[in-house]
C-alpha cells in the first residue's frame, strides 16, 4: 500500500493533468475579451453640411426644394448603411462658406459626433468657370480658370478657415471630414474625346488640384479629417467609358460637371473609409 502523502501527490497531479487537457476547449468557447456589443458603442449623430456635391446635384432623385438633396447623395447612402442614432443633411445647390455658416450648422449641437462638408467650388466660382470653358474659345477658358485661381490661393483659406471654425465651435465633440472635388477629365483620353479642347481640360483640372489643395491645408490647420476622391475617380472622369461626372447636359445644366448616382457612391466608399465607424 502507498503512503498517504504519495497517493495524494498522484491525485493533485492527475487533476492538474485534466485541467490542462480541458483548458483548449473552455477557451475556444470563452466569448471575446476585447468584443464590445453593438449596445453600447457610442451613438453616431450624423450632420452633412456643404454644397451640390454633398447635396446630389446630379444623382438624380430630388427633395429638398432648390437645395436640390438627393437620395443617392453619399450621405444618404452612408446613413443607409451605417444606420447612425441621428442623420440629417443641411447641404445645399450653390453653398458658399458664408451660406453654410449662416443656414447650415444651425443643424449642429454638442451631441454631433460626425459631420461631413464639401466645400469652396462656389467660393472659387465654380460655375462662372464651367459656363464660360463651355460656351466661349479656349482663351475665356483659361482666363477664367486664372481668375478662380486667384481666389483659390488669396481668399478661399481664410473663408474655408471661418467655417472650419464655426463647425468646431458648434459641434465641438465632432469627428470632421472634409471631401474635395474630383479631377474633371482623364487628360489621357483627351485626344479621342469631343467636346472643350485639350488645353481647356489641362486648365480645369490645374484648377480643380489647387482647390484640393487649399482644402486639405485648412483641414489639416484645423485638425479635421481630408478626404481626397482624386484617387477613386481615376478612370471615371469625363472622357472616359465609365464616367462617374455628368459632362454637358444641355437639358439639366445645372447637372454638368456633378456626380452621377455612381460618383456619389464612389464619395460614399470615400467618405466611409475615413468617417472611423
Amino acid at each position: 500500500m502507498l503512503p498517504r502523502a504519495v497517493t495524494r501527490h498522484r491525485l493533485v497531479v492527475a487533476a492538474l493533468t485534466a485541467a490542462a487537457a480541458a483548458w483548449p476547449a473552455l477557451a475556444a468557447t470563452a466569448p471575446a475579451a476585447a468584443a464590445v456589443p453593438a449596445a453600447t458603442r457610442p451613438a453616431v449623430r450624423y450632420v452633412a453640411l456643404g454644397d451640390s456635391y454633398s447635396s446630389g446635384r446630379g444623382a438624380g432623385n430630388y427633395s429638398g426644394g432648390s437645395c436640390e438633396r438627393s437620395a443617392r447623395a453619399y450621405p444618404a447612402l452612408w446613413a443607409v448603411a451605417h444606420h447612425p442614432a441621428s442623420y440629417v443633411s443641411r447641404a445645399c445647390s450653390n453653398a458658399t462658406t458664408s451660406s453654410v455658416i449662416s443656414g447650415q450648422i444651425s443643424a449642429l449641437s454638442g451631441a454631433t459626433t460626425l459631420v461631413s462638408l464639401t466645400i469652396g467650388g462656389n467660393d472659387a466660382g465654380f460655375v462662372h468657370v464651367m459656363t464660360t470653358c463651355v460656351l466661349l474659345p479656349t482663351g475665356f477658358c483659361v482666363s477664367a480658370v486664372k481668375d478662380a485661381e486667384a481666389k483659390i490661393r488669396s481668399a478661399l483659406p481664410g473663408e474655408l478657415g471661418k467655417v472650419l471654425a464655426a463647425i468646431s465651435a458648434r459641434a465641438p465633440n465632432a469627428r470632421v471630414v472634409v471631401l474635395g472635388y474630383p479631377d474633371p477629365y482623364d487628360l489621357s483620353k483627351s485626344s479621342s474625346c469631343i467636346g472643350l479642347s485639350t488645353t481647356d481640360r489641362i486648365y480645369l483640372n490645374q484648377g480643380a488640384n489647387q482647390l484640393d489643395g487649399q482644402i486639405r491645408a485648412a483641414a489639416i490647420r484645423h485638425h479635421d479629417v481630408f478626404a481626397d476622391v482624386r484617387p477613386a475617380f481615376a478612370g471615371h472622369e469625363i472622357c472616359d467609358s465609365g464616367r462617374w461626372l455628368n459632362s454637358v447636359d444641355w437639358l439639366d445644366i445645372a447637372a454638368s460637371y456633378h456626380p452621377t448616382a455612381a460618383g456619389q457612391a464612389g464619395y460614399a466608399r470615400v467618405f466611409s473609409a475615413r468617417a472611423g465607424y
